[in-house]
C-alpha cells in the first residue's frame, strides 16, 4: 500500500522529537607530533655529519646502518599507533538534566488526528566498551486505529557515556508498512572511528548520534544565547558525520495534555541531505528550567502540519520549575 499523505513521515516526526539534539558544538582533535623513532633518524645524521674527513668510509657505513636501523623502528612505530588506542584524557561532565527513570510519553497528531504514540525512556545503566552508559531507548508507534491505515513500529536504541555525554553504540530499527532498516553503529570515543553494519569511518570527537545528542543538549546554558543564535552539532549517521545548526526563537508559554509550561523555543536548520531533511520547518518548545524536556514538536510538511505533545511524564531527575500549572 502507498504511504498515505495525511499520514506525513513518522521517520521525520520521531526524528523531530530528537532534533533538540542541534544544540551543542564537537570539535576534531589535533594531529599527533613526530615520533621518537624519527627525532633519533635525525640524532644519526647529525652525528655523521660530525665525524672526521679520514673516518669518512666507516662513518658512511656506519650512518647507513643507523639510517636503515632508524626506519625500521619508524615503521615499528607507526604501525603500533595503528593497532594501539590513542593516549586521550576523555572529559567528565556533571548534569542533572536526566537520569535513571525518566520516561516522556507524546502524542503524534496530524490536524485533529492522533496517529501515533512515541516514547522517550532512560530505561537503565549499562556497561559498553567497559564505560558505564546511559541506555536510552526511543519508539515510535502507529496506534490501532491507524495502524489498518499505515503501520509504524520504529524503535531507537543509545547508550551514553555517563561522564562524557557521547555515544558508544547506537541502534535503528525501522519498521513502517513494508519497509524494514536496521542500522547499528559502534563510536570509539578514543580512536575517533565509527563502525557500523555499512562499513567503518572517521568521527569527529565526542560526536553524536541523534538520540544522544538531545540528552546532551539538554544539559546545556541557554540563558546567555541571544535571540537568532545558536550552537552547532555534529552528528552522525550512516556513513557520515553532519553539521547541524540551530537557533532560539525566543520564550513562550505553552499548554499541552501534561501541563503549562514557560519553554524555550528553537528551530534547527537542518543541512541538506542530512537525516534532519525536511520539505518544511521543525519547531522545537523545551520547558525553561534544568530538565529541558521536549513540551512540543512542530513539522511543518507540503502536505500540512504534524504536532508531537508531551502527554505525561515520570520519573525525572528533579522538579520543572518551568511548570505552571
Amino acid at each position: 500500500m502507498r504511504r498515505v499523505p495525511a499520514m506525513g513521515d513518522l521517520r521525520t516526526t520521531g526524528g523531530a522529537l530528537l532534533a533538540a539534539a542541534v544544540l551543542a558544538a564537537a570539535f576534531l582533535p589535533p594531529h599527533a607530533g613526530e615520533s621518537a623513532a624519527q627525532e633519533k633518524q635525525r640524532a644519526g645524521r647529525t652525528t655523521a655529519a660530525a665525524q672526521p674527513a679520514g673516518a669518512e668510509s666507516t662513518a658512511t657505513v656506519r650512518t647507513d646502518s643507523l639510517r636503515r636501523a632508524a626506519g625500521a623502528r619508524t615503521a615499528d612505530s607507526l604501525a603500533a599507533q595503528r593497532l594501539q588506542p590513542k593516549t586521550r584524557v576523555l572529559r567528565r561532565l556533571q548534569q542533572d538534566a536526566f537520569g535513571v527513570g525518566e520516561k516522556l510519553v507524546f502524542d503524534v497528531n496530524y490536524g485533529y488526528i492522533t496517529a501515533g504514540e512515541a516514547v522517550m525512556h532512560v530505561a537503565a545503566f549499562d556497561s559498553v566498551a567497559g564505560r558505564r552508559c546511559y541506555r536510552v531507548e526511543f519508539s515510535v508507534n502507529s496506534l490501532p486505529s491507524f495502524s489498518w491505515i499505515y503501520e509504524v513500529k520504529d524503535r531507537y536504541l543509545t547508550f551514553i557515556d555517563f561522564e562524557t555525554l557521547a555515544p558508544w553504540k547506537f541502534e535503528q530499527h525501522i519498521r513502517e508498512g513494508s519497509y524494514r532498516r536496521d542500522f547499528v553503529a559502534e563510536f570509539d570515543q578514543i580512536r575517533l572511528r565509527a563502525k557500523t553494519t555499512e562499513g567503518e569511518h572517521d568521527i569527529p570527537e565526542y560526536v553524536h548520534d541523534i538520540m544522544s545528542a538531545f540528552y546532551y543538549a539538554r544539559t546545556l546554558d541557554f540563558s546567555g544565547v541571544a535571540k537568532g543564535d545558536g550552537p552547532v552539532l555534529h552528528n552522525f549517521y550512516k556513513d557520515k558525520s553532519y553539521e547541524l545548526k540551530v537557533r532560539l526563537l525566543g520564550r513562550e508559554e505553552l499548554e499541552v495534555e501534561a501541563g503549562t509550561f514557560r519553554t524555550i523555543v528553537v528551530e534547527p536548520l537542518v543541512v541538506e541531505g542530512g537525516l534532519f531533511k525536511s520539505e518544511g520547518r521543525i519547531v522545537i518548545w523545551l520547558t525553561d528550567d534544568e530538565r529541558k524536556i521536549p513540551v512540543r514538536v512542530n513539522t511543518k510538511v507540503i502536505i500540512g502540519s504534524i504536532d508531537s505533545e508531551l502527554r505525561e511524564y515520570s520519573g525525572l531527575s528533579g522538579p520543572l520549575r518551568s511548570r505552571i500549572r
